[in-house]
This record gives structure tokens, sequence and C-alpha cells, in this order.
């Protein structure tokens, strides 16, 4: 997953390779938007060792130029650090970089920051406006733990949803990238149940990236409208890659039809199966939390066995409302609760100041985008 994200050696090594004006133009475009990897890592020298560590945002992968807009302000780089124990990690960043927490919060020591992030929010501690040189940088804090669950099962979507767009590694100790996988197939799965028999590939992408925003309070006032296309035109090619794997995994078992030649083009059509044992199977595989909204949907049982959820995916498909609405209500329900968590606890972790700074700077590009 990850690997497929870094940046690869130049195109031409190969005389005998034919390489267009437009593949160069596309490869040099690929290259620039990259923030280079030892700029995203310095910060974490500053800070208590984590096992595990990524990039993501606007501040890391560039926006298509035409979705870029007027603004001038140079993005947050955003991070998500997994570590061991929290509570443990904190009180050791409190004595390296006591300036990157809010103050009143400092006082509590690290126990309750990791206290605060477990009972109020989605398992996260945000700090933001951190400076470092010349930018401000942005990263949350989770237990390692709690982030492997997300990833499999999507019990809160917060993690796992960021995780199926495109990131930057920077630290893997615990084979997160190959974990991450499953999560790759999941989001693809989903996102065939929600899609029509035939689709393009920015279809697919944009409603693989939109799984994480379903039902996210912050998109009713305080998210640009236009955001779910602007990260996947921004980053096609990433996602693409991203994705391969899985969707030429539901190819060869005839789920999925491909272009003939599956190369990155965000009009290119796809046709997936309309069988209803396709339907079945798609269901059943969908992550633990998701079959359990869905079973209560339903009025079925959920016990995690095969059967159970064959059972559940059989009553979705025969239901009066349909898959798709049920399956939306089930991701919506799950990203919902997180979302509305997450800004509590984010509210008392940044402080009065940096709550207003930040969610001013949301509100701001929100209108925007409704211009």
């Amino acid at each position: 997953m990850m690997k497929a994200l870094e940046v690869d050696g130049a195109l031409g090594h190969d005389p005998s390779q034919k390489v267009t004006q437009e593949m160069l133009r596309e490869k040099k475009d690929h290259m620039e938007e990259v923030v280079p990897l030892q700029d995203l890592i310095a910060p974490l020298d500053s800070m208590p060792p984590v096992e595990f560590a990524f990039a993501y945002g606007s501040g890391v992968f560039a926006q298509s130029r035409h979705a870029r807009g007027s603004s001038t302000d140079a993005p947050m780089v955003d991070y998500i650090l997994g570590v061991s124990s929290p509570a443990d990690w904190h009180s050791k960043n409190l004595d390296k970089n006591p300036h990157h927490y809010a103050s009143w919060l400092s006082w509590f020591g690290g126990r309750a920051m990791s206290n605060v992030a477990e009972s109020m929010g989605a398992g996260v501690h945000f700090n933001a406006f951190v400076p470092w040189k010349t930018k401000k940088i942005k990263y949350g804090v989770i237990s390692v733990d709690n982030l492997v669950k997300d990833v499999y099962t999507w019990q809160r979507l917060y993690i796992g949803g960021r995780l199926q767009k495109p990131v930057r590694l920077l630290v893997d100790r615990i084979h997160g990238e190959e974990m991450n996988r499953k999560n790759l197939q999941a989001a693809l799965t989903a996102a065939l149940l929600l899609l029509p028999t035939e689709f393009t590939e920015e279809d697919l992408y944009a409603t693989i990236c939109g799984l994480s925003y379903m039902g996210d309070v912050r998109m009713l006032f305080a998210e640009d409208r236009h955001k779910v296309r602007k990260i996947v035109q921004g980053s096609s090619t990433r996602f693409h890659e991203l994705y391969r794997d899985s969707i030429n995994t539901y190819a060869s078992r005839e789920i999925l039809h491909s272009p003939p030649q599956f190369s990155p083009d965000l009009k290119a059509r796809f046709k997936q199966a309309n069988r209803i044992s396709t339907k079945y199977e798609l269901l059943s595989s969908l992550p633990a939390c998701v079959m359990q909204r869905l079973a209560r949907q339903t009025g079925t049982q959920y016990d995690s066995s095969v059967l159970a959820n064959m059972a559940i995916a059989e009553a979705v498909v025969n239901s009066k409302e349909g898959h798709t609405k049920l399956v939306t209500r089930a991701v919506s329900s799950i990203v919902r609760t997180s979302s509305f968590r997450q800004v509590l606890s984010g509210v008392l972790a940044a402080g009065g100041v940096n709550t207003v700074r930040y969610v001013g700077r949301k509100i701001a590009k929100a209108w925007q985008s409704r211009q």
C-alpha cells in the first residue's frame, strides 16, 4: 500500500521503452507534488519514538491545479502517530515539547490527555498549529491497539478512513502496510455496493474517499463541499496505485470488469456484476462493525460467523429499502458518532485560541467552496 505511493525512479531507463511527452509530464507533476520524505520525518525526531506514523492531506499531496483555488496559505502538514501507550508517550512529550499542548491541559499530564481521547473522542489526541521551522504541523496520537482495531473492524472509521486514501508512510514497526490491505479491499467492497452497475474510475475513487466523510458532522458547516473530488483529482495516480491490486483481485473473480488496459484514467469506465450471489458475497465480507449495524437494521443476529454474515447479507438484499440505503446508513452512523466525539475532545485538547483558529480556517474553506 504505502510503497506504491513512494516516488518511483525516473522513467526511461530502458532505451527500448517508449515514453510519451504526456507520460513524462504526468511523472514530473507526480514527483513535484510530493513533499520530500526527509522533510516529513524531521519533526518526529524531536518527539518520543513511535511504532507507526504517516503523513497525509493537502500539506503532503498537492491538490489538482484547477482545484487549488486562490488561497495562498500554506496548509498544515498532518500526521497520525501510533504508540504503544499514549499516556506514557504524552508524558515524555510534555517534558520535551510542552509548547505543543494547550497550557491548561498540560497541568493534568499525559494520562489525562489519553483519557480524554479515549472516553470522549475517537481515541485520538490532536495537537494543532505546532510550529516547525517555516511551517505548522498537526499530529494525532492513538494507541496501536485502537489503530489496528479500527483498520480491521471500522469501529470508528477514523484512522481506517484516512488509510483508505493516499498517505506517506514514515514509520512502520507494526506491519501496517500489510495490515491495511484488508482495509483497502473492504473500502472497494463498500464502494461497489454504493455505486451503480456502470461507473467511471473517478466515481470509484470518489466513493471510496467519501466513505469516511459520510455522516461527518464537520461536513455540515466546516468543510469544503468539494473536498472529496479535489482529493481524488489531485491524487488520481496514487489512488490507482493504491487500489490496483484490490481491483485486479475482483476482476479475476468476475465481480468487477475493468478496462482492457487498466491505467490511471479518471474517465475510464468500469462495470460490476449485478448477480444476487455477488451482492451476498460483497455484503457478507464487509467489516465487523458495519455488519453489526446492518444486523440491527434488518433484525438479524450478528455473531461474526460466516453463516450469520450470509444471513445478514440475504436480509439486506431482500429489504424494501435496498442494500445501497442500508449500507449508507450503517457507514454514516459509524462516522457520525466518531466525528462528533472527536470534535468534542478536540475542543478540549486544543484549547480556546487554537479551536477558534482551526474552526475559523475550516469554515473559511467551506464558505469559499460554496461561492
